[in-house]
């Protein structure tokens, strides 16, 4: 797995360093763990937006950042945003990161897509 670490956090704006050669490309998610959200692992997904050189990549949070410091480890993916699709989410409250929040649990399907369709290169 691809690991990386926080080296700059600005409001939504998180700056992740990763190994060289490792660098993920535009628009994959990364997941971080912030506790400022909840005890659970990876809550917090960040969306690659920029190269930034010196193996760094600008991110943008989809949730609060509040609580992420530096040196705190990342996830990468390896894709971008997935949205879950089929019958099961008709009726169904989705966030924009593809995570349920009318309530009623996770919803149970085995097809994800992407939220960017036309133009992904991953």
């Amino acid at each position: 797995m691809n690991v990386g670490k926080i080296v700059q956090v600005i409001g939504n704006v998180v700056d992740v360093e990763f190994e060289e050669g490792k660098l993920p490309p535009l628009l994959t998610a990364l997941f971080v763990s912030n506790t400022g959200l909840s005890s659970e692992e990876d809550n917090l997904v960040l969306e690659v937006a920029q190269h930034l050189g010196d193996n760094v990549v600008r991110t943008i949070g989809m949730d609060l950042t509040d609580g992420l410091v530096r040196g705190m480890a990342v996830k990468d993916s390896g894709k971008p945003i997935m949205m879950p699709v089929g019958k099961s989410v008709l009726g169904r409250v989705i966030n924009v990161v593809g995570r349920t929040v009318d309530g009623l649990g996770p919803v149970i399907t085995d097809t994800y897509m992407p939220i960017y369709r036309a133009g992904y290169l991953g």
